[in-house]
């Protein structure tokens, strides 16, 4: 195994254990847990550095690293919304994005055609990594105001004028935007999985 793919595992190793720091109310966690995901973060950028500069990219490492992200990213969304951070439409939007570009990439690969790689993607990503970022920021300061009352008063502010809703909202509309734009881009494929997917449920005298 290449050594970026062993970065790439290594994200989703630390997945469950950043995810398990965040359900703990402690600013000691707080801290471990914003480390953990800065740390899964540089691998995924380690990782895709290292297989371009040494010419070590390979298809299990195109298909393996996207679906490392998607396990941190939906993981911490959805936890960010059983601790009562994010709501939870926009974290079935995310995700019901995501499972469904997934599902079409391996599919791609069956077909040995591969997914034309959508550029507005990257704002996606983008826009994902900063407001998790944003986020975990917020729950230090917060246990900090809990931890000294009064001293913090501006996070009170901030919280009034639901500054982390409107984040998730823009958010929310990049991801959904860019997943739209990506099924544009590879309609051909969508159009063949759906013919696949329903030849899974129809009969088949639909397609003879």
């Amino acid at each position: 195994m290449t050594f970026p793919n062993q970065l790439t595992l290594l994200r989703i190793f630390l997945t469950p254990i950043f995810i398990a720091t965040l359900f703990v109310e402690s600013l000691t966690y707080r801290y471990i847990s914003f480390f953990l995901f800065l740390i899964a973060s540089l691998t995924d950028w380690y990782d895709g550095y290292i297989a371009r500069k040494f010419n070590s990219v390979s298809q299990w490492g195109k298909f393996l690293d996207p679906l490392a992200d998607k396990i941190l990213v939906l993981s911490t969304f959805f936890a960010l919304f059983l601790i009562g951070q994010v709501q939870l439409w926009m974290v079935l939007v995310i995700a019901g994005r995501d499972l469904a570009i997934t599902a079409l990439r391996i599919y791609a690969m069956n077909k040995k055609r591969p997914l034309v790689t959508s550029t507005f993607a990257k704002w996606k990503t983008a826009s994902q990594m900063t407001a998790i970022y944003i986020i975990l920021i917020y729950l230090i300061v917060k246990q900090k105001m809990m931890d000294a009352p009064g001293q913090y008063s501006w996070v009170q502010r901030l919280e009034s004028l639901e500054v982390i809703d409107k984040l998730m909202y823009v958010v929310t509309f990049i991801t959904a935007t860019t997943g739209v734009h990506y099924l544009i881009e590879n309609r051909h494929h969508v159009k063949g999985f759906a013919i696949a997917f329903c030849r899974l449920f129809l009969p088949t005298t639909f397609f003879s």
